[in-house]
């Protein structure tokens, strides 16, 4: 994924989704939530949220502490008008996190999902780092590996008869921030301080409503690691690959909902002083 996607067919994509994707997140949102507003000054400060997507993080902080100055910052001009819509009281721009200049030197840096698409993520880190108040608290949440996460592991296996690759090294992409030890070594390099990570474990919404396995299947063709195969496939396999992930996803609906294990790392640090 580059810039470019995220200001064009990827960032439309996931605006398009913005609801399905708001609600994959529904049992992690309130702990990166909950973190974010432990990291906020006890006093009235500005706060960036990066890679804002449609503002959901946003709005769960800001209600939660009315005295916050949130700013949203997304690649997508897509993404950033829903969040706009959604989110009155925040201010969302289109801008870049690794290069862009930030606004207001941020007491407090927050991302749900967010940053695991940098090409360089030290320079971006560092970037940031460098233009937030000293001492800034930084929280966000990323993927662990795909074994822990079952949609995006055993479903793609169940589906098309091969399991995806373990991570390895640095990717940008969802789960280019897999492997902690990676991550920390990029957070120091760039100039964190008191970089700490926590495993959370949280169940994966894919589907819900009246027949919530093929709502997680028209969530599935359009976004996640089954979409590009999916979109590929000639007729023929695909109505295949679709029969076999109804037949997966079946398996993990209860009747009103389609759920996976899931798990993400979250990371909490803090901007050291500029060099």
């Amino acid at each position: 994924m580059t810039p470019t996607d995220w200001q064009t067919r990827i960032g439309d994509m996931w605006a398009a989704e913005w609801p399905r994707t708001d609600r994959s997140f529904t049992h992690l949102s309130p702990i990166l939530n909950a973190a974010i507003l432990a990291a906020a000054p006890a006093h009235a400060a500005t706060a960036l949220d990066i890679g804002c997507g449609a503002g959901g993080t946003s709005l769960g902080v800001v209600t939660a502490r009315s005295d916050l100055t949130v700013t949203g910052i997304d690649l997508s001009p897509a993404l950033v008008a829903i969040a706009r819509d959604r989110v009155p009281q925040a201010r969302f721009h289109v801008a870049d996190a690794a290069r862009d200049p930030i606004r207001g030197q941020p007491d407090l840096i927050f991302s749900r999902h967010g940053v695991m698409f940098f090409t360089d993520p030290v320079a971006a880190f560092a970037h940031v780092r460098m233009q937030v108040r000293p001492g800034a608290s930084l929280v966000f949440s990323c993927f662990r590996d795909r074994r822990h996460n079952h949609w995006a592991g055993d479903l793609v296996a169940a589906v098309t008869g091969v399991a995806p690759a373990a991570s390895s090294g640095y990717v940008p992409g969802p789960f280019g921030f897999a492997d902690p030890q990676l991550v920390e070594d990029i957070l120091t390099r760039a100039g964190w301080s008191a970089v700490r990570a926590q495993a959370v474990d949280f169940a994966y919404v894919a589907g819900a409503g009246d027949d919530p396995v093929a709502d997680a299947i028209a969530y599935f063709t359009r976004i996640g690691p089954l979409a590009s195969t999916l979109a590929a496939a000639d007729p023929a396999d695909r109505l295949r690959l679709l029969d076999r992930l109804a037949t997966a996803l079946a398996r993990h609906s209860d009747g009103s909902c389609v759920q996976f294990p899931a798990s993400a790392w979250l990371w909490r640090a803090q901007a050291g002083k500029c060099a």
